[in-house]
């Protein structure tokens, strides 16, 4: 079967993937630089060919909140955003995470505080990892580097939602939302139907039904007890998928005395950096997390009791950094080198930085 190769942006090819995942609805509003997710579905118009839903809604905060309704039906439905606007979308996500339903939202994000710049950064980190709304909460977070992940995390982003039911999200930078590349649109598998759904999700807000009892979706529960009890069955699933559902790739860690540590775009400029360093005798290496959560934790341990340094680098100021620190536990040096302001360092410039801390240790 010939692949179909496609030349298109990041946004574009999360729009794509969402159509040929078989998606239910799409709930957004444009912000820069990801409103090419939403341009795209409108241009597509999949509501003629498959039946999803595409909605421009009149906020941020509308559009959340459309998403959580959908979830709770058994839908899959998802919205994108940048940095600012899922800011506003964290009550709704925390009462998607407390009403344990799987979504997938897309932040392609931008400078901040504020409204910022809308020039890269990856400095919603804390927000993504760390949950920005209320409540001891995860999301599942993927952090793709290439437009070809664009386009394939938005299937496995829908699969651990519901495998887990739980929120996933696409955490992406401007940079591999705004380039682009080819990329192997994936095959298109028909929406489930309202049988398969009702199979699926024994779960789902079914309203009134001949066939079904009807399910009550409810995140408040005034029973501090029966609360406590909901929590760690919270808990439970995120051990679970901190168990099953890590990821990550290595280059060059073999034989590594230095290794840098990052995600998204910066990971390829790191990797290029890592090239001219080898040329040059250094031997340094990569891990790139593409499961921000669950954190890789366990092979940075494992390669921190083998190399001399560790090198976070980010678009940010430090926030990864503070996991990574977890991770080695003090057993070599943690540095960080970061640009902020929509700033994107060349490799020279982040293999100039690592070499300073080699030669100051």
């Amino acid at each position: 079967m010939k692949e179909d190769v496609k030349l298109m942006k990041g946004n574009e090819a999360i729009a794509h993937a969402a159509i040929r995942y078989g998606a239910d609805g799409y709930f957004g509003y444009p912000i820069t630089p990801q409103s090419e997710v939403l341009e795209t579905l409108e241009a597509l118009m999949p509501w003629e060919t498959t039946g999803m839903v595409v909605l421009q809604a009149e906020s941020e905060v509308a559009s959340i909140n459309m998403v959580y309704g959908g979830a709770s039906t058994g839908k899959a439905v998802m919205t994108s955003s940048s940095s600012p606007g899922i800011s506003l979308m964290q009550e709704g996500l925390s009462y998607i995470a407390a009403g344990e339903l799987p979504v997938l939202v897309v932040n392609v994000m931008r400078g901040g505080p504020g409204l910022g710049t809308i020039h890269p950064s990856q400095s919603d980190y804390f927000q993504a990892v760390k949950g920005g709304g209320h409540g001891d909460y995860h999301f599942i977070v993927l952090a793709p580097s290439t437009v070809q992940e664009m386009a394939d995390f938005v299937g496995l982003g829908f699969d651990l939602a519901f495998k887990y039911r739980t929120p996933a999200m696409l955490l992406a930078d401007g940079v591999v939302g705004q380039m682009m590349e080819k990329v192997v649109l994936p095959p298109a598998r028909p929406r489930r139907t309202e049988e398969e759904i009702a199979i699926q999700c024994p779960w789902a807000v079914t309203g009134h039904s001949a066939h079904r009892k009807p399910n009550v979706l409810t995140t408040l529960e005034l029973d501090s007890a029966k609360m406590e009890v909901n929590n760690e069955r919270f808990q439970r699933t995120y051990r679970l998928i901190e168990d099953n559902e890590v990821r990550y790739q290595e280059y060059y860690t073999d034989d590594a005395d230095y290794i840098f540590i990052a995600f998204g775009s910066i990971a390829r400029i790191c990797l290029k950096a890592i090239e001219d360093a080898r040329e040059q005798g250094l031997k340094i290496g990569l891990i790139r997390p593409i499961t921000l959560w669950p954190f890789p934790s366990k092979i940075i341990a494992e390669m921190s009791h083998k190399c001399k340094g560790i090198m976070v680098v980010e678009l940010n100021a430090g926030q990864m950094i503070e996991d990574v620190r977890l991770a080695v536990e003090g057993r070599v040096p943690v540095w960080h080198y970061g640009r902020m302001g929509g700033i994107v360092p060349n490799p020279p410039e982040v293999l100039d930085a690592l070499k300073s801390h080699i030669d100051n240790a």
